[in-house]
């Protein structure tokens, strides 16, 4: 059956209007970027058959052109839709986390590096800079590497904060085999780093490891 011909309470776009976004699920959310199915299957169907066969949400959202074109039913403008809609939600977090008196949001700080950084394919380390205040200056993206890690240079750093002129920063970096489990170079690395911004007055607030489902914190773990 179409969807409009669903009942109102349950077609995807009346679903959001009246009861907000949180209360669809994944792909009734997706449906609504897909607009139209195929024959025989409505934009539900085909979101939810789309999700199934690339193992769930998030490697579909994942996937490059190439891959996602491949499905029956999708091409490059629905491409383009999603992959528009997934930067304008990093780049709304990011202005939240701009516009914020100082960073007072773990949560907020820790999804915003997680969306950055959990789908490259090798590591990259980045750095939040911030004011006296905690207000962020800047997001930057320092270092890349291959998947076994990646060459950080205090020396870079403290050029890079001193530039900015940086009182504080959070430091971020994601491991590509999706495991967040800070290694012992992790911990290295980050009192290096800690040692080298202390003698220009420069506090290392945090060091989130981005994996698959979760950021750990350097901080909550008593890393720092």
């Amino acid at each position: 059956m179409p969807i409009n011909h669903w009942p109102e309470n349950e077609r995807p776009r009346e679903k959001l209007l009246h009861r907000g976004a949180s209360h669809l699920s994944d792909a009734e959310l997706l449906a609504i970027f897909l607009r139209t199915g195929t024959r025989g299957k409505t934009a539900v169907d085909l979101a939810r058959d789309l999700i199934n066969r690339h193992d769930g949400l998030r490697p579909l959202l994942d996937a490059d052109a190439e891959a996602f074109c491949q499905d029956k039913g999708v091409g490059p403008a629905k491409y383009v839709q999603i992959q528009a809609a997934l930067e304008l939600g990093k780049r709304y977090l990011a202005t939240t986390l701009e516009r914020s008196d100082h960073i007072n949001s773990p949560e907020a700080t820790r999804e915003y590096l997680r969306l950055r950084l959990r789908a490259y394919p090798h590591e990259v380390f980045a750095a939040l800079f911030l004011d006296n205040r905690h207000r962020v200056i800047q997001y930057r993206e320092l270092f890349r590497g291959t998947i076994n890690g990646a060459s950080v240079y205090p020396r870079e750093v403290v050029k890079e904060a001193l530039s900015l002129n940086a009182a504080a920063v959070i430091f971020a970096h994601n491991h590509p085999s999706g495991v967040a489990e800070p290694s012992r170079a992790d911990i290295q690395i980050t009192r290096r780093l800690r040692e080298s911004l202390a003698l220009v007055d420069i506090n290392v607030l945090d060091h989130f490891v981005i994996g698959d489902s979760e950021a750990v914190s350097f901080s909550e773990r008593g890393l720092l």
